[in-house]
């Protein structure tokens, strides 16, 4: 990219300096036979979202060394795969204003296994490395999954009601030994104050019916 300066008759061609560009997508998706899939993809960059910004996805099968391309968004306008695997099944659900180029796949195969890699150029930020994230679809959830995800809840519950038994236990016990100091601190007073006698199990202002029967 160029800035051109004018001065008088002399025109001077500056470029203009770039700087990378860093590119987000999810690590690992998963999804069943016959449904529909998002793949997120986004991108930070420490200038203004470019008119001429870019979005590629290309898709590498398992167990392929070699990628292709199923859409590429240019110029304001995508350009979708209509002869790969993906023909009929990709649809561009991004925006790019917000520096999204998310797409999804629709109807999902066995075969769609694989690496989904993003590129994207935001001029005249355009050095970066592309993401990936890979797709794995099953017939059904897998039970690993599902165990693991119940397993981890039930612990997460089990740590909050113990923390709610101990915390009302220590309230409990707190208020036991207030009591307890309480009652041998009366007991003391009523002590004191009638020596020789054993205090009648009256209430607190009782005291003074003991104070009064000494005085006798």
């Amino acid at each position: 990219v160029l800035v051109l300066l004018a001065f008088q008759d002399t025109v001077l061609v500056l470029p203009q300096q770039s700087q990378s560009i860093v590119i987000y997508t999810g690590w690992e998706r998963h999804a069943l036979v016959g449904s529909d899939v998002r793949l997120s993809c986004s991108f930070f960059s420490w200038r203004w979202t470019s008119d001429d910004v870019t979005f590629s996805w290309t898709y590498r099968p398992d167990g392929s060394r070699d990628s292709i391309s199923i859409f590429h968004y240019t110029g304001g306008a995508a350009y979708l795969d209509n002869k790969g695997p993906f023909r009929d099944r990709v649809e561009f659900v991004g925006n790019p204003g917000r520096r999204d180029g998310s797409i999804v796949l629709k109807n999902l195969d066995f075969n769609d296994n694989g690496t989904f890699t993003c590129d994207a150029k935001n001029p005249p930020d355009i050095v970066g490395r592309p993401s990936s994230v890979r797709l794995l679809v099953f017939e059904t959830v897998p039970i690993q999954a599902g165990v693991i995800t119940g397993a981890i809840i039930g612990v997460v519950l089990g740590l909050l009601v113990l923390i709610v038994v101990i915390y009302y236990l220590m309230r409990f016990l707190v208020a036991r030994r207030v009591f307890n100091l309480s009652v041998r601190s009366v007991s003391g007073g009523l002590a004191a104050l009638c020596p020789g006698r054993r205090p009648e199990p009256e209430p607190i202002p009782g005291t003074e019916t003991c104070v009064a029967k000494q005085k006798k």
